[in-house]
């Protein structure tokens, strides 16, 4: 992959997370692309397939957030080079208790074939855990 195409498709995977497009999202992955979050939450660990990491990973993390509540995500930046790329944004919604949430994320994306096969989702894991899982 060129870096210009790697910074294609991870743009076009922020563009469908941006507009709640679960399709796009995962037709964005390979088979056995795995995503990757440390720390001590309930969601830590590596999620493996589309199905693991959208209706298990996200779908856990969305499950502490308020559905009346919009979902946004500013993107900052990507920086690309060759099969790599690192999306900076900050994300903003409200935990289902009511509680603000602001966090900011560098998301390292592995792109082969026009598909992503790896993630790892860098953000501040123990306000996460306070705000979304300590509810």
């Amino acid at each position: 992959m060129s870096t210009g195409e790697t910074r294609d498709v991870v743009a076009g995977y922020v563009a469908a997370l941006r507009r709640g497009d679960l399709d796009a999202l995962r037709a964005s992955f390979t088979p056995k692309a795995t995503w990757t979050i440390r720390g001590d939450i309930p969601v830590a660990g590596t999620w493996t397939g589309p199905a693991e990491i959208l209706d298990g990973f996200l779908a856990r993390v969305t499950a502490t957030l308020d559905p009346q509540a919009p979902v946004t995500q500013d993107l900052h930046r990507i920086i690309a080079d060759g099969d790599y790329a690192v999306a900076e944004w900050t994300s903003h919604a409200r935990a289902r208790n009511g509680a603000s949430y602001d966090n900011d994320y560098a998301v390292a994306f592995h792109v082969t074939d026009g598909l992503i096969d790896g993630v790892t989702e860098y953000c501040d894991t123990s306000y996460m855990k306070r705000v979304l899982f300590e509810q």
